[in-house]
């Protein structure tokens, strides 16, 4: 279930990722709607939340909170700049957080006129999304075999350090870009006809999709 706030903007990108889930309008800033998340935390295995550190305990939705609720819960945050710091409360996103790590800097000397300019994708967002999923999958596994409440961290500053350590492919601004149609579909959305990456994993017995189509936020009920 995506939870959104009714007065918050979203990105056009919701329409990819919102693919498989419900998408529901809860507005925590009142007292209604802080009863509709307890109602849903009663019955959920996993928490996953992206705002800076302190936004959502500051509401009474702390990890600690969630996990004396709901004994057994995984909570998976992610922070722009980590939890420890003097940049730990400070907002950001993925372009941001690119800027502070070097990235832009590095791509415009990998280019050769050293003018600083984006990565040509979201890097951070897709990696951390892919470290968060990870984590919350080690948790429950360990929360089944040993029980407990988990809390799984992650930030964009440090996906971005594990990333730039990595290296960088010689000439690689010279590739031409790959044909990405193989690994795409066309499908039916709340949003009309959308063409997304399909899931990466292909299972013979068992093949990967989405039992239901990505939709606007706030068209569901926040149940589940």
């Amino acid at each position: 279930m995506l939870v959104n706030s009714p007065n918050l903007p979203n990105i056009a990108a919701i329409a990819e990722t919102s693919r498989g889930k419900r998408s529901v309008h809860i507005d925590l800033c009142s007292k209604r709607g802080r009863e509709t998340l307890w109602r849903l935390v009663e019955s959920a295995h996993v928490f996953s939340q992206a705002y800076r550190p302190g936004a959502l305990a500051a509401l009474g939705v702390s990890a600690e909170a969630l996990a004396a609720r709901r004994p057994g819960i995984v909570v998976v945050s992610l922070t722009a700049y980590g939890t420890q710091g003097p940049w730990a409360g400070w907002r950001g996103f993925d372009s941001l957080v690119q800027t502070a790590m070097g990235f832009n800097h590095a791509e415009g000397d990998a280019a050769g006129d050293g003018v600083p300019r984006p990565l040509p994708m979201q890097i951070l967002d897709q990696a951390s999304g892919f470290l968060m999923a990870f984590g919350a999958a080690a948790a429950l596994w360990r929360q089944w075999c040993e029980g407990g409440s988990w809390l799984v961290q992650v930030s964009l500053a440090q996906t971005g350090h594990w990333l730039r350590g990595l290296g960088r492919v010689t000439d690689g601004l010279q590739i031409d870009r790959p044909d990405l149609t193989p690994w795409l579909t066309d499908e039916m959305s709340g949003f009309g006809l959308l063409r997304a990456v399909r899931p990466s994993a292909q299972l013979a017995r068992t093949p990967a999709g989405y039992a239901r189509p990505s939709v606007p936020p706030g068209t569901d009920r926040p149940a589940w």
